[in-house]
Order: C-alpha cells, then structure tokens, then sequence
C-alpha cells in the first residue's frame, strides 16, 4: 500500500490530487504546521531527514520531492496515463514543465510570500520579485494559450505539478492578468479527482 506523509496547507496536497487521478489507493499519516511558525512538526524528520513534505512510502521505495514522486507514480501506475516517456513526442515538454513548476515559477512566489513578511524593510526587494513573477506567469500563459493542458490534450502529471504555482498566485493576487490561466485553474478545481483529494488531505486555502 502506497503511504503518502502529507502536510496540512502544503505542496502534498497535489500527490494526492495525482492519485486520485490514477485510481491508485494510499494511507495518508497526517502532521499539523505550528500554528505560531508555520513550520512543520519536527516528527516529518522521522518519514525524511529533510523534515518537509511530501514524502511518499511504495513497498520498500520511499521517495521526496513533488516533481520525482508524480514522476515515480506517473511511471509506475499511469500505464501510459498523464505522464510521457522517452521517445513520446511531448516528452520534452512534459519533463520540462515538470521540473519548471519547482525549479523556476516557486521561487519569486516564495520570494514574495517571505520577503513581505518583512514589512518596510522587504520594501526595496518588492520591484524586483515582482518583475521576477510577471516574466514567469506571462511566460506560462503564453505557453498554455487557449488549449486546456499545458501538454497534449489531456490532464499531465506536469498540470497537478504547477497547480500549486497558479494557487499561490491567485492567493497573493497575482492571476487576475491572466484569464486564460484563471480559466484553466478553474478547469483543473472542477476535476472530479482534485475534490476527493481536497476531502482526504484537510483544508487548503491556497486551493479555496
């Protein structure tokens, strides 16, 4: 049985998003963010030295990092669902917008949710997060245009990837500008498989 150690109000929501999508089913282990810091429990060390979420346990396999776990599932369950292999036209597309979701589009996000947290003193750093965030999303809207998914024409592992990108965007009120990514946000909400993820993984806010 697949074990998913999930973070209240954090990135695992999507791994269990991707495996309500593949009908696969899991256990969750829940831990709770400190309400005053908003870290994580010092418990998640004991599922990954790194103490973060997610973390995936599949038999002996235990895996972290969101874009390597909708890989492994993508791979080991997809049977030719969401996910591209080697070879497949869309697989360069697929993997890079796979890894972009972490490696380039969280970054100012993350840059901007602490950075205001500084009040006036964050005030010098806001120009430049600020453009860093409107070159990634004017980048993802023009990529995505007015097809549904970001590859194919159907849902990927890369889409549930970056879903957690556009959430943040919306929350701190960055996607208004961005119809065609407010619409497709709103396509990936209405799946029938993200609202029992929704059920099983507690509240979200970023997810609404």
């Amino acid at each position: 049985m697949i074990k998913v150690h999930h973070l209240n109000e954090s990135r695992s929501q999507r791994i269990l998003w991707m495996l309500e999508e593949l009908g696969e089913p899991y256990d969750l282990v829940h831990y709770t963010r400190n309400a005053e810091t908003r870290l994580a429990p010092p418990e998640l060390k004991n599922a990954h030295p790194l103490g973060k979420s997610p973390v995936l346990e599949d038999e002996t396999t235990k895996i972290a990092e969101s874009g390597a776990i909708i890989e492994y599932l993508c791979s080991m369950y997809g049977g030719g669902r969401f996910g591209r292999a080697p070879g497949d036209v869309d697989w360069p597309a697929y993997i890079e917008w796979l890894h972009y979701a972490e490696g380039s589009a969280m970054l100012p996000l993350m840059l901007h949710l602490y950075v205001s947290r500084l009040g006036e003193a964050g005030a010098p750093l806001h120009p430049r997060i600020e453009s860093e965030i409107k070159n990634q999303f004017e980048y993802i809207s023009g990529a995505l245009g007015e097809r549904s998914f970001l590859v194919g024409d159907s849902l990927t592992g890369a889409d549930v990837q970056i879903s957690i990108q556009l959430e943040m965007a919306r929350a701190f009120g960055k996607l208004a500008a961005y119809p065609n990514l407010v619409a497709y946000l709103e396509r990936l909400h209405a799946r029938p498989a993200w609202k029992a993820a929704m059920g099983k993984g507690g509240p979200h806010p970023m997810g609404q």
